[in-house]
C-alpha cells in the first residue's frame, strides 16, 4: 500500500480540538458550530468554528506546511485510511499569549466614528497602512483597550488526522 511522502498531493480530514475538548476548526461535514450560515456558507471568521473554510476533505502539496510542520511530519509515512493524533504545544501552534500584545489607546487617537464594544474583532492600521487584528477588551469613555493576540494563543491543540488519500 502506498505511503505519503513529501511532495504528494494529499487529502485528509482533520478535527483540531483544545485540551478541554473543544472544537475549533475541522473537515468534518457534521461539525457543529456556533453560526449555521457561517459553516453552511464557509468564511473567513476564525472565532465561528468552521476554521475559515467549507466542510469537506482538505488536499495540499505534503512539505508545504498549509497546516503545522507537526502534522505534515505526522502525515509522512502514512496509508491511506490511517489515522493519527497529533498534540502541539501553545508555542508551537499559535504562541504563546503575549501580555504585551494588550494596549490601551485614547479615544481621541481613534477615528470618531469608530464605536468599538467589547468582543468586537477589529482590523487597525497605522501611517504605514500596516494592519493589526484585534480584539476589544475594554471599551470606556476615554480609551479602549485592545488584544492583538490570535484567538488560540496560549492554548495547547491537538489534531485528529485521517489521511483520505494520495493523489
Amino acid at each position: 500500500m502506498a505511503q505519503a511522502e513529501k511532495g504528494n498531493t494529499v487529502t485528509i480530514n482533520f478535527t483540531g480540538k483544545l485540551d478541554d475538548g473543544t472544537v475549533f476548526d475541522s473537515t468534518l461535514e457534521d461539525m457543529e458550530c456556533g453560526d449555521e450560515e457561517c459553516c453552511d456558507d464557509g468564511c473567513e471568521d476564525d472565532e465561528c468554528g468552521c476554521g475559515g473554510h467549507e466542510s469537506g476533505p482538505m488536499t495540499f502539496v505534503l512539505g508545504e506546511e498549509i497546516l503545522f510542520p507537526q502534522i505534515d511530519a505526522a502525515i509522512v509515512g502514512m496509508a491511506p485510511g490511517e489515522k493519527k493524533t497529533v498534540k502541539i504545544a501553545a508555542a508551537d501552534a499559535f504562541g504563546e499569549y503575549d501580555k504585551e500584545k494588550v494596549f490601551t489607546v485614547p479615544r481621541s487617537e481613534l477615528p470618531e466614528d469608530l464605536v468599538p464594544e467589547v468582543g468586537d474583532e477589529l482590523s487597525l492600521s497605522n501611517e504605514d497602512d500596516e494592519e493589526l487584528e484585534v480584539v476589544v477588551l475594554e471599551a470606556t469613555e476615554d480609551h479602549v483597550t485592545f488584544d492583538a493576540n490570535h484567538s488560540l494563543a496560549g492554548e495547547d491543540v491537538t489534531f485528529e488526522i485521517e489521511l483520505v488519500s494520495i493523489q
